[in-house]
């Protein structure tokens, strides 16, 4: 005797079905609130991650190896070795000198200028708007623009300077020819470039001072120089210390003017320690001491943003 069994009432979902739920399913979690912003958030973090910090994760390790682009063999294992020949080479120490030589020079080229052309641009007179706008262009140009610019402008056979001075002398004169007037050169073209950006800090500045401040003072009969003192210069300090941290860290990597104009020359005279990070790069191909040297630079830049820090919450705490 066979017993026969009653059909199943349970069916089996189809796989296209089971596909659907799970795609419902995953839209549903990717459409959580507590899910959402990471979500949002995550392309902008791969990208950083790929363009900005896996390249510096791999340069840092690749200072402590032996390694050149230009040769097939490994990496080799060295330490610090880099960083000690860095460190002992004195052409690195000359290329320090250089920088600093011209980033002492273009920073207080752009604080005073920057500083004057704020004080004229506080005042209203007529054609303000369009004087700022003229005085605004230069900011808006690439580095490379501008090299090629000045480049042309200190031409000795085209350039203004040297046609102005050879109608006094008998021998044309080239601005690029010695050291002191070529390192004069790069730091006029690169203050020409960023005195409007320090003309803009300190402007905020000025505009900012309460008016009541200055009648006040005329009240008191303050002398200009006091209430420039007493008054303007608080309200602008920050604004300027603000403007010689970044306008210093920026000209410590000065790099396209400076290979633009001179190359590093005459000699090595104008040779900065960005132009000499891209010699030992693509140049020598000596890529772990570019790399060991490229970190010492990046050193250096945390330096002096400590140190405006510090001077920064002294002056907080002394007040």
């Amino acid at each position: 005797m066979t017993i026969s069994t009653p059909p199943s009432t349970q069916t089996v979902a189809h796989p296209l079905d089971l596909r659907e739920r799970g795609s419902a399913g995953f839209f549903r979690w990717l459409n959580s609130p507590g899910r959402r912003g990471p979500l949002l958030v995550a392309p902008a973090l791969i990208t950083l991650f790929l363009v900005n910090i896996f390249p510096l994760m791999w340069s840092f390790g690749l200072s402590f190896f032996e390694y050149r682009a230009n040769r097939i063999a490994p990496p080799v294992f060295r330490g610090l070795a880099n960083y000690a020949a860095v460190l002992t080479d004195p052409e690195i120490w000359a290329r320090f000198q250089n920088t600093a030589i011209i980033v002492v020079g273009t920073v207080l080229l752009q604080l005073v200028v920057g500083f004057l052309l704020a004080l004229l641009f506080a005042q209203e007179f007529p054609l303000r708007r369009y004087l700022l706008m003229m005085v605004l262009a230069p900011m808006m140009l690439s580095l490379s623009a501008v090299g090629v610019f000045f480049k042309l402008f200190y031409d000795p056979t085209l350039g203004f300077i040297s046609r102005f001075i050879s109608m006094f002398t008998k021998d044309t004169f080239v601005i690029l020819s010695t050291p002191t007037s070529a390192i004069i050169a790069i730091v006029a073209a690169d203050a020409w470039m960023w005195s409007p950006f320090v003309m803009l800090l300190v402007l905020a500045g000025l505009v900012s001072v309460p008016k009541y401040l200055y009648e006040a003072a005329e009240i008191d009969r303050a002398g200009p120089w006091r209430r420039f003192r007493t008054i303007t210069f608080p309200y602008i300090r920050s604004l300027l210390l603000l403007a010689l941290l970044f306008r210093t860290i920026e000209a410590f990597k000065l790099f396209d003017v400076v290979y633009l104009l001179t190359e590093g020359g005459p000699g090595s005279s104008t040779e900065t320690i960005s132009v000499y990070v891209y010699r030992l790069a693509f140049q020598f191909f000596r890529t772990s001491q570019a790399a060991a040297l490229g970190y010492i630079l990046l050193f250096s830049v945390i330096v002096l943003t400590s140190l405006y820090l510090y001077a920064i919450r002294t002056r907080q705490a002394e007040a």
